[in-house]
């Protein structure tokens, strides 16, 4: 993998075709994520494909806000989630009881009865979910189906992962622009042809220009400049100060008493929070500014 390729987004056009398609290659932003948490081997790839998913996802996004590729289910892992905003931050989460794991590492082992829920939010603009079963044999193709009945547009996934890198490659047609259904189809079929050719090991192990001219070399492509891709997580005092308002002034009053300093942990980073006796009734009774 030419390091140059670690943690960006590439976007990428087939020339004279309504296709349209993109790279992503996670790797230190993958692997500050994985040093937060201590998880088995087959769900820290787990988890990489849903961080390549989402770093994927994050182009729909048009304008500032965050997209959420979330599975929850009823096996050894009760809920994995990866997010990444229009200014390509990820952060994401596993939970689950990851002791007795054994020889289980397949998506429905996993997670066992499962849905899959793809949250774009928008800032300042309306929220939409598109959930579906998480049925399939693995993440790319519970995407491909999404895609399918959310959006209508073909579309092809894959995604690989192991504990150093998570990688991702998206192509999908686009409503005809010519009007010509048939020649329209025939680049489609041609391309998604070449694309299933593409292994694991080519994915983890070939620069994006490698893997594109391996797939693509007979069609002419425009790959656009990279994008980078950074784990940075959200949350603030600021944001834990408005939870605490958000619970009301008695319980928080209450918690403070029975523990002295109220601390609040942040599940995506492990940032941690604290508050005195001080700090809550400051929180609730702010000092009056001085008149001049």
């Amino acid at each position: 993998m030419n390091i140059k390729d670690n943690d960006t987004l590439q976007r990428f056009i087939f020339v004279s075709t309504d296709i349209r398609g993109e790279i992503t290659t996670l790797s230190s932003s993958y692997l500050d994520l994985l040093a937060l948490q201590k998880y088995p081997p087959q769900v820290e790839w787990l988890f990489g494909e849903f961080l390549a998913a989402a770093s994927l996802l994050s182009s729909s996004l048009k304008h500032s806000g965050m997209i959420t590729v979330q599975a929850n289910g009823s096996g050894p892992i009760t809920a994995i989630m990866a997010e990444c905003s229009q200014d390509n931050k990820l952060r994401g989460i596993v939970r689950g009881d990851f002791d007795n794991l054994g020889e289980l590492s397949t998506l429905q082992e996993l997670l066992g009865k499962a849905t899959l829920a793809i949250t774009l939010e928008p800032e300042g603009r309306e929220r939409y979910q598109g959930v579906v079963p998480l049925d399939e044999d693995n993440l790319s193709k519970c995407l491909e189906f999404y895609f399918y009945q959310s959006e209508q547009l073909p579309t092809r996934i894959k995604l690989a992962s192991n504990s150093e890198i998570a990688s991702g490659l998206l192509i999908q047609q686009l409503p005809p622009s010519s009007g010509d259904r048939e020649e329209s189809l025939e680049d489609w079929q041609r391309v998604s042809t070449l694309f299933e050719t593409l292994t694991n090991d080519e994915q983890l192990q070939l620069s994006h220009n490698d893997q594109l001219y391996r797939l693509f070399h007979e069609q002419e492509l425009r790959l656009f400049d990279a994008k980078s891709m950074q784990f940075s997580c959200s949350c603030s005092r600021q944001r834990t100060e408005n939870a605490l308002l958000s619970l009301g002034r008695t319980e928080v009053m209450e918690l403070s008493e029975e523990q002295g300093l109220i601390m609040i942990h942040c599940q995506f980073c492990s940032q941690e929070y604290r508050f005195s006796a001080a700090d809550v009734s400051q929180l609730f009774d702010p000092p009056k500014p001085l008149l001049h």
